[in-house]
């Protein structure tokens, strides 16, 4: 794998984690949204049940029976509100578990980038270098065997005329003796 791909590849592994992490800021919002919301509810309720237990002073068992259930609603809230905060410190503990691994993503890219940064360097330095070289070495022999054809070309013409001055004397001389 090229460190291209395996840039890409880690890009492509960070881009799902920023959108859950993205997603999972949104459904927190949401969710304390959710409870400012249920916070004021809880709150008007409780000034509603303050209205009712001034208004049943005059009758003492219908207070007390009015504050049992008060009482059974405000353990129920209490209940609810726990889970609540349980609920708030699981997200908080994944939220940190997520910020961990962020940072094994980030040192891991950091990683990248070194490496990344000494295989520039090698190329700069010793790859390139030795690449203008051999293209310095092909690019000379080229020019000479493009001379040499040219040459070559030239004694392979004059051969032909010698052969066939060879072959007129050669037959001048056969009729001679």
């Amino acid at each position: 794998m090229t460190d291209n791909e395996l840039l890409f590849s880690i890009s492509n592994m960070i881009e799902p984690l920023k959108k859950e992490v993205q997603d999972f800021k949104n459904e927190l919002r949401g969710d304390i949204h959710s409870l400012g919301y249920e916070m004021q509810n809880f709150k008007d309720n409780l000034q509603t049940l303050k209205d009712d237990l001034q208004g049943v002073k005059d009758d003492l068992q219908g207070v007390k029976d009015d504050l049992q259930g008060v009482k059974d609603d405000l353990q129920g809230v209490k209940d609810e509100l726990q889970d609540v905060k349980d609920d708030l410190q699981g997200v908080k503990d994944d939220l940190h578990e997520v910020k961990d691994d962020l940072q094994g993503v980030k040192d891991d890219l950091h990683e990248v980038k070194d490496r990344v940064k000494k295989i520039e360097m090698t190329q700069e330095i010793i790859i390139l270098p030795r690449l203008d070289t051999i293209e310095a070495c092909y690019t000379s022999t080229y020019y000479r065997y493009k001379e040499q054809v040219e040459t070559y070309e030239s004694m392979k013409q004059d051969i032909s005329i010698l052969k066939s001055i060879v072959a007129e004397h050669s037959e001048k001389l056969r009729k001679i003796s």
